[in-house]
């Protein structure tokens, strides 16, 4: 059997099966290994700081992705996890920005910095290349991140105390004056 035909073919129900388990078939070594390594840490950076949401955001991406590409993608076999790759690096940069903490911010640059090239990605520039699932995927995260903004980590809120003992005398704070 060829593998390939476990992966998506759009708008065929023979292609509907990828749905599933397109993610885990790769056209040779190089490609599960362009797809695995940035999926063990996007998915670790989601499990550890989005670990109430993680496993939801890993099948909403999935399934939104993959349904996206059955859908409206080339008449091919589209196989491999990229489309997850683009949806986790999407959700990340995306939370951290709609969510403005400093520390889910510092997580959208570091998203940026080791992974920013995937931006060409979503451009049909290599005929052999899934542009679409890489496209679906990064929507997904786009849609997801927006979605559970108010679910998850949040930014701090910040107390004011209006403690006597915490105010600045008057007679230093008005020294200008004297």
């Amino acid at each position: 059997m060829d593998l390939y035909r476990l992966g998506i073919f759009p708008l065929h129900s023979k292609g509907l099966l990828g749905i599933l388990t397109s993610p885990f078939i790769h056209g040779d070594f190089e490609h599960l290994m362009a797809n695995t390594i940035p999926i063990f840490a996007l998915s670790w950076g989601i499990f550890y700081f989005y670990r109430q949401l993680a496993f939801r955001i890993v099948l909403y991406c999935l399934f939104t992705t993959n349904i996206l590409l059955w859908l409206s993608g080339r008449e091919v076999w589209h196989i491999g996890a990229s489309g997850l790759v683009y949806a986790f690096a999407s959700f990340l940069f995306f939370s951290g920005i709609f969510r403005n903490y400093y520390r889910l911010i510092a997580i959208s640059f570091i998203v940026v910095f080791l992974y920013g090239g995937l931006f060409w990605g979503i451009f049909p520039i290599l005929k052999d290349v899934s542009w679409e699932g890489h496209l679906f995927g990064a929507c997904s995260g786009l849609i997801y991140a927006f979605a559970f903004r108010n679910q998850g980590p949040q930014k701090p809120k910040v107390i004011w105390e209006d403690d006597d003992e915490n105010d600045i005398p008057e007679e230093i704070w008005n020294q200008e004056n004297q």
